[in-house]
């Protein structure tokens, strides 16, 4: 039987890798001071922005879609986190034309925005192509709620199992089941929109992540517990 409290003590870093913020992601509730605070609340040592980078979900009071806009947040949080325990990391949640997928990017820096923006156009297969490296990891967030489609393997590193957003249904067990037959990396997190939901998913890890590319060795060691809310998930059995 496993000790999970020793398992706990053992991954004592929280951290949550999927959640948005207004005004840059226009389908969230939360600004960006009281998500920072919210997760302090939680002990959460990091926080990982992923806000959409798509057009359409952009605040329309802001028409030139471009990466100072879609930064915006994520420096205005990293700002208000000045002198706080806690480590604001950037994230990246992007869509294609193609279809409704969207894909969580993980090893991103500012740097890289402009590059995804200019790529907005292209499809998945030709994204991967021309934006993997061995720093970051690609994953195809909530694969099996309500209109999307599975992506191809060969333009994706893993897939999202663990995602709790309350007001949809993505499947984990499927999604957990995809991942193990096809021997993918997973991620999970709560896809944080609405007060009083923050948390329902962390990633526990043995050492802090400081920013996006410590996430994306993270995912890729396979080395992490699910925490929702408290209950503890091993994605991975060696």
């Amino acid at each position: 039987m496993m000790d999970f409290k020793n398992i706990a003590n053992a991954y004592p870093y929280k951290s949550e890798l999927h959640a948005h913020t207004s005004p840059v992601s226009r389908c969230s509730e939360i600004p960006v001071t009281d998500f920072v605070e919210n997760y302090i609340s939680l002990g959460c040592d990091s926080l990982v922005i992923t806000n959409h980078l798509t057009p359409e979900y952009a605040d329309p009071l802001f028409p030139d879609y471009n990466a100072e806009y879609y930064l915006s947040d994520y420096f205005a949080a990293l700002d208000y986190a000045k002198g706080k325990d806690i480590n604001i990391i950037l994230g990246v949640e992007i869509r294609f034309p193609e279809n409704a997928n969207d894909y969580l990017i993980y090893g991103v820096s500012p740097e890289d925005i402009e590059k995804m923006i200019e790529l907005l156009p292209e499809n998945l297969e030709n994204f991967y192509k021309k934006f993997k490296s061995s720093k970051n990891v690609i994953l195809q967030a909530h694969p099996f709620r309500k209109r999307m489609v599975l992506a191809p393997l060969s333009s994706i590193d893993g897939i999202e199992t663990m995602n709790m957003h309350p007001g949809h249904n993505s499947a984990v067990a499927v999604a957990a089941k995809y991942a193990r037959d096809n021997g993918l990396l997973v991620s999970g997190g709560t896809d944080y929109h609405h007060p009083g939901h923050q948390g329902m998913c962390l990633m526990r890890t043995e050492t802090p992540l400081r920013d996006s590319f410590d996430v994306a060795e993270a995912i890729k060691s396979k080395n992490f517990l699910f925490d929702l809310s408290g209950h503890l998930v091993v994605p991975y059995l060696h």
